[in-house]
């Protein structure tokens, strides 16, 4: 049996990997969410006018990983402080999601995003919104494991404010 996880923190090509390479973790797709247009493509999504916001949906097996261990990784890929994107991707195509599927989901992440906010680890409010999950759209087939594909390209996208973002806060 598998379960569904949708995750949206910024570029969905950097929000792969985390996932894609952990224990339990049967398929990682990039795709786009939370919009009003039904199948968008990337220039669509781009151009800020459908609502949609880059994701990735993840399907696992729940008794080799909970949604509780990918909500734990998801917070350790993103800046929960910043509603207005991620790095240096800005808009809302951009802005972190985590979007449930089940009321158990939504009381797991929200109950982690509390205990973040208490633990203090960050100065500012977490503005991670959590939300229903909308239909998701994969995304073009160049968009799908990126970080495969251009692992150049990758890392460039990484330097641009993560990779440092993340050694600072959670490492």
């Amino acid at each position: 049996m598998t379960e569904t996880a949708i995750f949206a923190g910024g570029c969905f090509w950097c929000m792969v990997k985390p996932f894609d390479q952990q224990p339990g973790i049967k398929s990682v797709i990039s795709g786009y969410t939370g919009g009003t247009v039904a199948n968008p493509t990337y220039e669509q999504v781009a151009s800020h006018t459908t609502g949609h916001t880059e994701a990735v949906k993840i399907t696992f097996d729940p008794d080799v990983i909970s949604y509780a261990d990918l909500v734990e990784i998801y917070w350790r890929q993103t800046d929960p402080t910043d509603a207005s994107g991620q790095f240096q991707d800005r808009g809302d195509s951009y802005r972190p999601v985590i979007f449930v599927n089940s009321e158990a989901q939504r009381r797991t992440a929200t109950a982690s995003r509390d205990a973040l906010a208490a633990s203090g680890k960050f100065a500012e409010p977490i503005v991670t919104t959590i939300a229903d999950a909308k239909p998701f759209y994969p995304a073009e087939a160049e968009h799908q494991d990126f970080y495969r594909r251009n692992p150049f390209r990758y890392q460039i996208e990484e330097m641009g404010g993560r990779e440092a973002f993340i050694k600072q806060h959670w490492q």
